[in-house]
């Protein structure tokens, strides 16, 4: 929080109203579980010299008591009074410049905070916020390390499951009761959160079959056949403390089929060439033209972005594509993929890596090679 009210100083703003959840988490170290899917908004007001306040629903106020690290809390009930309003015009009354998140203040506080602060007295934190997200502390990469042994446990476990006559779901029981068991170990033999969860909280994604073209296809009730591949990613279920990475292979049932495996074997060489460019002082977007020359020149067109940065949200910043000129820097974690999409067959591998000083670290492990992944 000194950190950020410092920048805000630098940058002429008096308070800042944060309301993205992975950003309150990351001040704060409070998280609820309600939040705006039941519309009940909770904002954090920072003050850039100094002070906090978490307007939260009463309904969690106990959970805020108990993990928020802020000055005060100021809880509010549903229909009582003016609810989470209440605060907000003495706090932005005297205010000549105020921070908000544009792309992650829900349209309701929005529209509240337009008709009492003008239009030019508003001005993006999201920048600030960003770049002090980027580099991780030590506690950070600790997160991300067991994150990933967390991720590496439910890839094992879902390898295992995969088998002609078995449906998808049983392979996202297995990863997740996989991923749950390394988690609890992990919280129990380093930390003394007893409220954090160690379940995961996203459904499977995985393809198998003629559905393995789609990339975002959730584990279904289809029994897999021999001679199916298989896509297992894990980029929404690795969840370890609330830290995210990135995670995915493509698997065969009995034996890969040689045009597949040719075009699989271009993935690979795609993430490879993008990991030999992911260095300390490189450009975002250079790992991406690595990645994307290896998929164009066999004649392919590049499925999406070579990868992104994670950490306590999904996507964060840089993202590793055309256009983003961030230098890579020590203490990012980036997950970085390899992929070829064609009509019929996609193929996919992706790894999270930590940028170390000298190049970079991987924290998810699991074999690459066709024969490695033929089961």
């Amino acid at each position: 929080m000194t950190d950020l009210c410092s920048r805000m100083r630098t940058a002429g703003i008096d308070v800042a109203l944060i309301t993205d959840d992975d950003n309150i988490y990351y001040l704060t170290g409070y998280y609820d579980y309600l939040h705006m899917e039941f519309g009940r908004p909770t904002i954090l007001v920072v003050w850039s010299e100094g002070g906090s306040l978490l307007i939260t629903p009463s309904i969690d106020l106990r959970s805020a008591e108990a993990m928020a690290r802020v000055d005060r809390i100021a809880a509010w009930n549903d229909g009582a009074g003016d609810e989470w309003r209440a605060e907000l015009p003495d706090i932005l009354r005297d205010a000549t410049r105020v921070g908000i998140e544009p792309d992650h203040m829900p349209p309701v506080v929005r529209a509240f905070v337009d008709m009492i602060v003008l239009a030019q007295a508003q001005t993006s934190i999201t920048p600030i916020l960003s770049d002090m997200r980027m580099i991780k502390s030590p506690a950070e990469l600790q997160l991300a390390r067991h994150a990933g042994e967390v991720a590496t446990a439910m890839m094992q476990a879902g390898r295992a499951a995969i088998g002609a006559g078995v449906p998808e779901y049983e392979v996202a029981l297995a990863t997740s009761h996989a991923g749950a068991r390394k988690a609890a170990d992990l919280l129990a033999g380093h930390y003394d959160d007893a409220d954090m969860s160690p379940n995961t909280h996203f459904l499977q994604i995985m393809a198998s079959g003629p559905e393995i073209t789609k990339t975002h296809h959730r584990a279904s009730t289809r029994i897999m056949q021999t001679g199916d591949p298989v896509f297992l990613c894990f980029c929404g279920m690795t969840n370890f403390h609330r830290f995210k990475l990135g995670f995915d292979r493509t698997f065969w049932i009995g034996k890969a089929d040689p045009a597949q495996a040719a075009i699989y074997e271009v993935a690979v060489a795609s993430q490879q060439a993008a990991l030999d460019a992911l260095a300390p002082g490189v450009r975002a977007e250079s790992v991406h033209a690595a990645y994307a020359k290896v998929i164009q020149e066999a004649g392919y067109d590049y499925p999406f972005r070579c990868g992104r940065a994670t950490g306590f949200s999904f996507l964060e910043a840089p993202q590793l594509v055309t256009g983003d000129t961030t230098l890579l820097q020590p203490g990012m974690v980036l997950a970085v993929d390899g992929s070829v999409s064609t009509e019929s067959f996609r193929a996919q591998v992706g790894d999270s890596f930590i940028i170390t000083e000298t190049g970079h670290e991987q924290i998810t492990h699991h074999p690459k090679a066709v024969v490695d992944v033929t089961l």
